[in-house]
């Protein structure tokens, strides 16, 4: 059975959800699934970074799998903008331009903005927000180890959680999805080295709900994501990954 290669790191995997675990139904439970899966958390754990090819042939190879197979779940990824198809030269993995990094995150303003409109409003609010504290504490734990992709899921998993606490399908999809870009994005632009201790801030966001401060959770976010745009060096080059290194066979 084919699997993603297994990362150093002390945070066990069943503590850092990947990506495509986070959202139920769609394509999971099929063939198309499973490699549209595999190559999606390859992108989150930013072990397939912008500008890869992804060739039919080595994913076939990969996944042990058909070419309609790659092909379909190379067209899932580009209908989700994650993959990029060029005529007559191939699928690649999303490469960010200058304004579709502004774009991006804009969006990501506006509709985190949104959720924490519709979170404040609820009774049970510090409900809903427990397993985030519990989640966020997992995430200061597995940056402090040194296991990087476990911390990387669990910031990701951070924001796709707090949209699904809103109680909108539709929305937490959407999140889903931008968080996945932002990833790309991130590791596009970030400058080598560069380390975001983003658990303190995703603490002071949930603090601010807890605390019923529309104002002050609306002000952790915005500074949060706009932190994290500014962080990102103009000069980075995104260098392509071997998709054979970042997708590894356990036979």
């Amino acid at each position: 059975m084919l699997q993603i290669r297994r990362q150093e790191g002390t945070t066990s995997e069943s503590q850092a959800p990947s990506a495509s675990s986070l959202l139920e139904g769609g394509l999971a439970d099929s063939e198309v699934g499973r490699v549209y899966s595999q190559i999606f958390d390859a992108v989150v754990d930013r072990r397939l970074l912008p500008g890869t090819k992804l060739t039919e042939a080595t994913l076939c190879t990969i996944f042990e799998c058909s070419r309609a197979t790659v092909r379909a779940a190379l067209a899932a990824l580009e209908h989700d903008k994650i993959v990029v198809i060029e005529p007559n030269r191939g699928a690649f993995i999303w490469k960010p331009t200058a304004k579709q990094t502004r774009d991006v995150f804009e969006l990501r303003r506006d509709l985190e903005a949104l959720i924490l409109k519709k979170l404040i409003s609820y009774p049970d609010l510090p409900e809903r927000l427990a397993g985030l504290y519990e989640l966020v504490e997992r995430e200061q734990l597995a940056f402090e180890q040194g296991d990087r992709i476990s911390w990387l899921r669990l910031s990701n998993a951070f924001h796709v959680m707090l949209a699904r606490c809103a109680g909108n399908d539709e929305l937490t999809e959407l999140m889903h999805t931008l968080c996945a870009r932002t990833t790309l994005i991130i590791a596009y632009h970030d400058t080598p080295g560069e380390q975001a201790c983003s658990f303190y801030e995703h603490k002071e966001i949930l603090d601010k709900l807890s605390q019923g401060d529309a104002d002050g959770a609306h002000l952790a976010m915005h500074h949060h994501l706009s932190d994290c745009e500014h962080r990102m060096s103009e000069a980075g080059d995104g260098s392509a990954a071997d998709p054979w290194l970042a997708l590894s066979v356990k036979r």
